[in-house]
């Protein structure tokens, strides 16, 4: 090759680049990938065609050829603090804990003063669910740029996991200030307190009118203005902003019903009485504790509850037992709830993923004897945790169906339950649920215990007793106190769960009963007989 063409291939290669970054800030990920894999076959060894790569596939949701990608900057460069700190962040998504923070430690070690790394480590560190060593990093991050509205937000979202409702709503208002029309930061303020006047409504309608919004902005003020006005108790305008959030939302997400049926049916033909009992035993481990039910079926509450016991700690909504899954069947990276992944965790090996479970928890399971796992989609796999864990307990929550479909309807869950934002979906849904619940009742009932919300709500003290006497420990009278519990809480029950046990929500649904046909309409004729 001679010099001129040396030159051209040089050139083309920082234009693609160039094109990969634009095309990466753009959102054109597709465009992204091709240009820095063009980059790449100019110059394999390039650590910035490699570190674009990474956060191209990253941006396309595959998460182990980013991960191939960082790694091989690494060969270069092994001192790269954002290389490392992106490595932290796909193994903390993977459930790989223990090797996202060894790469967090390096991301520190190397750290180069960057805020933006700064705010990379705390995100890391809430996915680790160290919630406060996120906020440190966090107000770091904030401390050099204290005007940047993305670094605002998350150290708000963190202040309210730790219950820290004052500073939470100082960081929003700020940010409102700094940059009025930020969605996200009006729909977590009207989170935080119950509204007594329309101000904040009529703020929002305002911005609204006066700015072009993308559907999962509108989203976010839609919902905010929803919650507000039925604190209010204008029950019409509140049901009206509940519909368009979810239809602004609906806009964005992916849903294949016919899949979900798919693996409702996989799962209730393959897991009988008969599969609990043949093969190998499991893992005997008597620690874990599984919380299940549908969202806002009061799991949260539960959680809180048990975790006030000296004996229990709680390591929130894990996704531990679907990451093993994948990883005993070689498929690191895929997490969607399909038909393979339930087949892949019914061929697996008891013993082994019970193992496999057990020890990737170690990092966020606390030091109590006991620990909760409250990820509520686990009801699916019920029937597969009590051939991998048969001394682990499961609690299964039981609420009204109206009540949990509306309280689900009305309720942003931003990357999850993708179900939630249309009536007739999330009623179809729910009576899959009830029908897959009543055949594992049928076939495993004495060995879970199931908790009625409304009975749970109207003799708190009566059932808390029971759920403990269950759990096989001595009572603990601070689980009557729950809600003086420091924990940290990031569900969408965050706010609540601090809250004495009442009974307000139930029969809500009924605020709204002549808008909400579809739904029971829906249930009537599909729930189980």
């Amino acid at each position: 090759m001679n010099k001129s063409d040396q030159i051209v291939t040089i050139q083309d290669f920082q234009r693609l680049l160039q094109t990969g970054l634009h095309s990466l800030n753009t959102g054109q990920f597709e465009n992204a990938k091709q240009a820095v894999n063009n980059a790449l076959s100019i110059n394999p060894d390039s650590t910035q065609a490699n570190f674009l790569a990474g956060l191209v596939e990253n941006a396309l949701n595959n998460h182990s050829e980013a991960l191939k990608s960082f790694s091989n900057v690494l060969k270069y460069d092994p001192k790269n603090c954002a290389v490392w700190v992106h490595i932290a962040d796909l193994k903390s998504g993977f459930g790989e804990f223990s090797e996202a923070e060894k790469a967090l430690e390096k991301a520190v070690e190397y750290d180069d003063g960057s805020p933006n790394l700064k705010q990379m480590v705390g995100l890391v560190n809430s996915k680790l669910m160290k919630y406060q060593d996120a906020l440190d990093w966090y107000q770091k991050a904030t401390h050099q740029q204290p005007n940047n509205i993305g670094f605002l937000l998350n150290q708000a979202t963190c202040l309210m996991y730790l219950g820290k409702i004052d500073e939470a709503e100082e960081v929003l208002v700020s940010i409102i200030k700094i940059q009025p029309a930020i969605a996200s930061a009006h729909w977590l303020l009207s989170g935080l307190r119950k509204t007594k006047d329309q101000q904040h409504v009529t703020q929002m309608k305002s911005l609204m009118q006066s700015f072009c919004f993308t559907p999962n902005d509108l989203a976010y003020f839609h919902y905010a203005c929803g919650k507000e006005y039925e604190d209010l108790e204008q029950w019409d305008e509140a049901f009206n902003s509940f519909t368009a959030a979810a239809a602004s939302k609906r806009t964005s997400i992916k849903y294949d019903e016919s899949l979900e049926q798919e693996m409702y049916d996989y799962l209730l033909a393959t897991c009988t009485e008969e599969w609990l009992k043949d093969g190998p035993d499991g893992y005997p481990d008597e620690s874990p504790i599984f919380i299940i039910g549908e969202p806002r079926s009061g799991t949260s509450l539960v959680e809180h509850i048990i975790s006030a016991h000296s004996q229990i700690s709680s390591a929130g909504e894990l996704k531990n037992l679907l990451y093993c899954i994948n990883q005993l069947s070689n498929t690191v990276g895929e997490h969607d709830l399909t038909p393979q992944l339930a087949m892949r965790a019914t061929n697996c090996e008891p013993f082994l993923l019970g193992e496999a479970y057990m020890n990737s928890v170690k990092r966020v399971r606390g030091n109590t004897a006991h620990f909760v796992d409250k990820l509520p989609s686990n009801f699916l796999f019920l029937p597969l945790i009590l051939k991998i864990l048969p001394k682990a307990k499961i609690i299964h929550l039981r609420r009204d169906p109206m009540d949990t479909c509306f309280s689900g309807f009305k309720q942003l869950f931003t990357q999850a339950y993708a179900y939630s934002y249309d009536q007739s979906e999330i009623a179809r849904h729910h009576a899959r649920y009830l029908y897959m619940m009543e055949a594992w009742r049928t076939r495993f009932g004495k060995r879970f215990l199931e908790i009625k919300y409304e009975e749970l709500a109207m003799n708190f003290e009566i059932n808390a007793h029971k759920i403990i006497e269950y759990l096989e420990l001595d009572w603990d009278d601070n689980c009557l106190r729950f809600f003086e519990q420091s924990t940290p809480v990031s569900t969408a029950s965050s706010v609540q769960v601090r809250q004495p046990v009442n009974t307000k929500s139930i029969g809500r649904w009924r605020k709204y009963e002549n808008h909400l046909q579809p739904m029971v309409q829906e249930l009537n004729k599909h729930q189980p007989k």
